[in-house]
């Protein structure tokens, strides 16, 4: 087995002339596409329709080249993408694709892809018990996919999960069930946060006993420390990629993450940028960026109001949505210490990384 990995820039939500192009001229084949993640030009919340758009000429596009309808191919590939390109960020798109015919040596470790979908989710299932088991079997089954053995050895795992727009939820009161919640942009929370708590159940990073509704948005000691969930409109069930790394896959690439203590954590960039084999004093040279072949960010705005003790506004601003304000800060941040803006860089982390802070998790070209 060999994973690759190849970005392409977004010059609007319908543009996949990076992809048609790399297909036409045979350096990837569709057949081969197991995933696609990346950041679109929308605003990142309920309303967000570039997700879906992106979605669909993504999928008509392979769907044309492989002679299948473009609904048979979003239900076998997860594409998911968050909006939100605050500050410098790029809208970029980011291709995973899996070659089964590869020897691995077995001794050294390479990327390694899973990929899984939950059964579908109903509005009353966000947020609740059964997104957070329905997830967490979704990873154990996207992990045995790649053949990685040990949850030590899972460094990414992206989740999309669905969204609901207030005449959904409402429908669904008036049919009896109940909700998380009526707002939907905080409907949108705890479906990310329950996701995440499924992931540290697979993972084993969080005890049975804690990955419980009831720590829902409540208890932030636990979390995934791999975990990166969205959430929107364009899907009913929780899609999931697995990265990480595994001596039964060959190839060139490489991940490894680190937790963000909170959104000013240049050390923690710094590190996992070494831990690559790159070189941030204080920014990684051009020549080295080159390596890099994607960057996952979560962050969030600290639930206190404050960042190292002094104030934030993020939380108060009525005009825009804190997670804007999260994106544009951090994204600038390792933005500059990576010296690359094609970053996917996602707010509402709950769950996901230290309350507060977040994660990074980067593939990169083996040093």
């Amino acid at each position: 087995m060999r994973a690759d990995v190849y970005r392409f820039g977004l010059k609007d939500p319908s543009d996949v002339s990076g992809l048609r192009e790399a297909i036409e001229k045979g350096v990837i084949d569709p057949e081969k596409i197991v995933g696609v993640i990346g950041k679109t030009h929308g605003n990142g919340l309920v309303n967000d329709y570039t997700r879906g758009y992106l979605t669909l000429c993504l999928s008509q596009l392979i769907g044309d080249r492989l002679g299948v309808p473009a609904e048979s191919v979003s239900k076998r590939i997860p594409f998911i993408f968050s909006g939100g390109v605050e500050g410098v960020l790029s809208p970029h798109y980011t291709v995973f694709t899996v070659d089964p015919i590869g020897a691995a040596t077995g001794q050294e470790k390479s990327l390694a892809i899973g990929v899984a979908f939950t059964p579908e989710l109903s509005v009353s299932d966000v947020g609740r018990q059964r997104q957070i088991e329905a997830t967490a079997e979704a990873v154990r089954q996207a992990m045995a996919i790649a053949g990685i053995e040990s949850p030590d050895d899972v460094h990414f795992v992206q989740v999309k999960g669905p969204a609901f727009t207030l005449i959904e939820i409402v429908a669904a009161t008036n049919a009896g069930l109940t909700c998380a919640t009526d707002n939907p942009g905080k409907l949108m929370g705890f479906g990310r946060a329950a996701s995440a708590l499924g992931v540290a159940k697979a993972l084993g990073e969080v005890p049975a006993s804690h990955a419980q509704e009831a720590a829902v948005l409540h208890d932030f000691s636990a979390f995934s420390s791999v975990a990166s969930v969205s959430a929107g409109i364009e899907v009913r069930v929780n899609e999931i990629i697995v990265a990480g790394l595994s001596r039964a896959w060959s190839g060139s690439l490489t991940i490894a993450h680190r937790s963000m203590l909170d959104a000013l954590d240049i050390g923690s960039i710094t590190a996992l940028a070494t831990d690559l084999g790159l070189s941030p004093a204080p920014q990684v040279p051009a020549t080295q960026a080159r390596r890099i072949r994607a960057v996952f960010v979560k962050c969030e705005a600290q639930r206190d109001g404050t960042i190292r003790g002094r104030p934030h506004t993020m939380l108060n601003d009525g005009d825009i949505d804190q997670q804007r304000h999260i994106r544009g800060a951090v994204g600038a941040i390792v933005a500059a210490v990576l010296n690359d803006t094609a970053l996917f860089v996602s707010g509402g982390a709950e769950h996901q990384g230290p309350s507060g802070g977040g994660l990074i998790a980067v593939i990169a070209e083996k040093g």
